[in-house]
């Protein structure tokens, strides 16, 4: 009996997965075709306008015809003929997305590739960077037209566009969380807290750990007066938790605010306890207002050891510990931290949103904004 039961779960699970690859190829397939086709219509367009002399009035021309003689057909706005026009500009170069087989576009290990690929060679010169190879196409392929469009109209160096689409296709993003992570320039944040993960983890594991960390950290979703506590910076974390886990990144899931931990009958209290689903560790983070001291690094090394001793199951990773700062000398951190046995890393926080604490009083709360429009209404 448990031999079928086995069996048949196998085969259920055989079955899963074969359907959710075939569900992958057909968007891969669909996004590519599209993507085929607006930057051939981006071709024709721009080489009429070239041999014929054409202006930019043809474009709106065509948008009504289009729509008039396909109506059943969308995507072919004024906007959008315009954006096939600037896409075919900015890709020009490329050999057609089509000519690689889908499978073997599947098979690329986006998400497994080192977030950095693309990060050394931003800002070089051109003759520096690098050429363009399958896996760039790749990147171009998989990556929504929507997306598309946000990152040429906003990203203007072809190789930071590149770093985005591979965040974008591992982290899952939707438009908004990309038009948002580059306004808070990340690709500039990512990987640049001061770690000892050099020589505190394996080089695999040292790598993507940098990288899942960033510096500094924009809180800009929350409203604070100053001057404002540890504490009640801690609680806004907590009540827009969902905003934070964003800022922090894909893999990140919450455990605990205060987490309590009981070693030899006295309570400690963690800040803010995530479990990273995967690189399978937990992350413990302190938060602390000013500056970094290098008492900070060793409260937090012992609360990482106690973490791997009291929750860490036998299958995770060891613990990581993050201590956010509003402030931090480079050489001072990282003196203090070549002394640290566990992975810790150390970044600054900043918020942008910050209350003169003279205003806090004054500014009317939901419930007095409610009265008012419901008097108004009252009164019409």
């Amino acid at each position: 009996m448990k031999g079928e039961l086995s069996s048949y779960k196998n085969l259920l699970d055989d079955i899963k997965n074969r359907i959710r690859q075939g569900q992958l190829r057909a968007n891969f397939s669909a996004n590519a075709e599209l993507l085929a086709t607006y930057l051939d219509i981006g071709k024709m367009i721009h080489e009429r306008q070239k041999h014929e002399g054409w202006g930019k009035g043809v474009i709106p021309r065509l948008a009504n015809d289009l729509k008039n003689e396909l109506a059943e057909v969308k995507g072919f706005s004024e906007r959008n003929l315009k954006m096939m026009v600037q896409f075919y500009h900015e890709y020009s170069y490329l050999p057609s997305i089509l000519q690689r087989p889908v499978a073997q576009i599947e098979n690329q290990t986006i998400s497994s590739l080192p977030l950095s690929k693309f990060k050394e060679q931003i800002g070089q010169p051109p003759v520096a960077q690098l050429q363009i190879t399958e896996y760039q196409i790749d990147l171009i392929a998989l990556t929504g037209w929507t997306h598309h469009i946000i990152l040429i109209q906003k990203v203007k160096d072809t190789l930071t566009r590149f770093w985005y689409m591979q965040q974008t296709i591992t982290n899952g993003w939707s438009r908004d969380t990309l038009v948002d992570m580059i306004k808070s320039n990340l690709h500039l944040r990512q990987g640049n807290a001061i770690t000892n993960f050099d020589r505190t983890l394996p080089v695999p594991q040292s790598e993507l750990a940098k990288q899942m960390l960033k510096d500094p950290y924009i809180f800009d979703f929350m409203t604070l007066a100053t001057p404002f506590s540890e504490r009640e910076l801690d609680l806004e974390l907590v009540k827009h938790v969902q905003q934070f886990l964003l800022e922090l990144g894909s893999g990140f899931a919450f455990v605990g605010h205060q987490y309590k931990l009981e070693i030899s009958d006295k309570d400690f209290y963690i800040d803010l306890l995530f479990y990273h689903l995967k690189m399978r560790r937990f992350v413990v983070i302190e938060l602390k207002k000013g500056d970094f001291i290098p008492e900070y690094a060793g409260k937090m090394n012992f609360y990482c050891s106690a973490v791997d001793d009291i929750l860490k199951h036998t299958t995770d990773q060891c613990t990581i510990g993050l201590i956010l700062c509003q402030g931090k000398d480079k050489l001072f951190a990282e003196y203090t931290l070549r002394g640290i046995n566990k992975p810790i890393g150390i970044s600054e926080y900043e918020l942008t949103r910050l209350l003169p604490d003279n205003l806090k009083g004054s500014l009317p709360s939901i419930e007095e904004i409610e009265e008012v429009l419901g008097s108004n209404q009252n009164s019409d």
